[in-house]
């Protein structure tokens, strides 16, 4: 067979071929823009070409610090397409946080958003690897700013060479981008994606069983691009000819129902509480979602109530998957099989609540504390995984050790396994509550939790105890409507569910739950948040 390498460049080359009439519709801070492929195309052959001249060479970092919008989509193809590698880096960590994957990473320029400029300034004297910055806004002229050598995005675009040729001469194995994780203990770790592993994870975004991303649809990543390259949408919208949809910045649930009503979306991807905000404005509001055939949901378990919501109430097909910045994302997707399909709908909506299965062309085990675990749905066991698209190593990390071993990625997810080999996760082995020697898993707690008809977000954590160990406690945000509903009340509705052992021991009502960078709840500042203020007025106890 010919040694054709796979390299990310050639697949925006397709999109021109073939798909020039398509189009990426952008919200930007001033309002909705529309390229089709073809000037896609130009513009990211144009960017390239800047970013020779500015004396970027292969293998040498670009940073982007923006949001979802058509200028940083030609980023994640021309700065690829010239050899070099793409850092996205997550605009919601903290300043320090940012500042040491910048020089971490050793960044030589930085696309940032008008809007961000505040953040990059308050650190700029911390970045010595950082020789220019690249501003990317609307306006015809630069902001003020102490950033230097400060230039246009447009203008550089200007100068650059529309029939610029992307290099071709590269190992498919040769890094085009890199992603830091949220950082929820410790500095952020990096992983590096090759040529080839994005490739072939957008392919298997392209799979029926899986996304089943197609030409055809209509995709929008609410999912940011700062985050595992929105779990690589992007990549494979681009070389499958689908039509995107940017929700920009500063999105709110209105703005994203009016962009999925209004460009017709039919596959949109994002966390669980994106989907929340979304399901109270669809509760509120009157919008035209009959375009949408799927949305894809990952990051943390979904609730089954949601999942009832959106396909029983709107006709929204719900589709759980799961995944890690270390495996670019894609893994594991909640697909019905052919006899699935005939189950009643509670038995359907007890499938679709798990995680679901492996993608083509991973593998996985499941380890317990006395080797494998049996596929029997009860024995909960860490999940490792290996792959053409799953990392191997940190970058320059002295914790590669502890997560990468014997050829595999153990990624700290306790799950289940069925007999249909079916993946649930049951927690993250940090999040496991200990009580009396036997496992509670907070994320079962949390599902039922948000299945009552007054809770708008629940978390579950532990806390010491000095007879079982640790015991769980609640936390959970009522919704507007809720009125006079007790820590009884919500006991009472867990207790048919769970063995009386399980129940938390107390429940706390919040105004909000502590959140991550993407969006998932921020179990470690909520732990220290209670042991330090148990008491205080900002934690009610009905």
């Amino acid at each position: 067979m010919m040694n054709v390498p796979l390299l990310v460049p050639t697949m925006l080359e397709r999109a021109e071929k073939y798909y020039g009439k398509k189009t990426v519709i952008s919200r930007t801070a001033d309002g909705k823009k529309t390229h089709n492929y073809k000037e896609i195309g130009e513009r990211t052959r144009r960017l390239s070409n800047a970013l020779e001249k500015l004396g970027v060479k292969q293998g040498e970092r670009v940073g982007t610090l923006a949001w979802n919008h058509h200028r940083h989509l030609e980023t994640y193809f021309a700065v690829p397409g010239l050899g070099a590698v793409l850092h996205t880096i997550n605009i919601r960590l903290a300043p320090n946080h940012i500042s040491y994957i910048v020089n971490h990473a050793e960044d030589k320029v930085l696309f940032i958003d008008e809007d961000l400029l505040p953040l990059v300034e308050s650190i700029k004297d911390q970045l010595p690897t950082v020789e220019a910055f690249v501003v990317m806004t609307d306006k015809e002229e630069l902001p003020s700013s102490n950033l230097e050598p400060l230039y246009h995005y447009e203008k550089l675009l200007e100068d650059g060479d529309p029939s610029f040729e992307f290099v071709k001469e590269l190992d498919e194995n040769a890094p085009a981008g890199m992603c830091y994780t949220s950082a929820t203990t410790g500095n952020p770790k990096g992983v590096v994606y090759s040529h080839r592993a994005i490739v072939l994870h957008s392919m298997a975004l392209g799979l029926a069983d899986s996304a089943a991303l197609s030409e055809n649809d209509v995709a929008m990543p609410v999912v940011p691009m700062f985050h595992a390259n929105a779990w690589g949408i992007p990549f494979a919208a681009v070389w499958f000819g689908t039509t995107q949809v940017m929700p920009g910045p500063y999105f709110t649930p209105k703005i994203i129902a009016d962009l999925m009503a209004s460009e017709k979306v039919t596959i949109a991807a994002g966390v669980p509480t994106i989907w929340l905000g979304l399901l109270k404005e669809l509760e509120e509001g009157s919008y035209d979602m009959s375009s949408v055939t799927r949305i894809l949901c990952g990051g943390s378990a979904a609730p089954k109530g949601m999942i009832r919501a959106f396909e029983s109430t709107y006709k929204i097909p719900f589709v759980h998957a799961y995944g890690m910045t270390e495996t670019s994302p894609l893994v594991v997707l909640s697909r019905l099989k052919s006899y699935q399909q005939e189950g009643t709908e509670e038995e359907r909506l007890d499938i679709r609540a798990k995680q679901g299965s492996l993608v083509p062309g991973v593998e996985m085990k499941v380890i317990g504390k006395d080797g494998e675990v049996a596929w029997d749905g009860q024995e909960m066991g860490e999940l490792l995984l290996r792959g053409p698209w799953i990392a191997d190593e940190y970058y320059k990390d002295e914790r590669t050790a502890s997560t990468f071993k014997d050829g595999w990625l153990y990624t700290g997810d306790v799950v289940t396994v069925d007999e249909e080999g079916i993946i649930k996760i049951v927690d993250r082995t940090k999040d496991l509550i200990k009580s009396g020697g036997e496992w509670i898993s907070s994320v079962d707690l949390e599902n039922a939790l948000m299945a009552h008809p007054d809770i708008f977000e629940a978390a579950v954590v532990a806390l010491p105890h000095e007879q079982w160990q640790e015991r769980p406690l609640a936390c959970v945000v009522l919704k507007e409507s809720a009125e006079n509903v007790t820590k009884d009340d919500i006991l009472e509705f867990l207790r048919p569910q769970f063995a009386k052992w399980w129940l938390p021991d107390d429940v706390v009502f919040l105004k909000e739950i502590p959140k991550t960078s993407v969006g998932k709840f921020l179990k470690r500042a909520l732990r220290d948040q209670l042991e330090t203020h148990y008491k205080d007025s900002s934690l009610t106890n009905q």
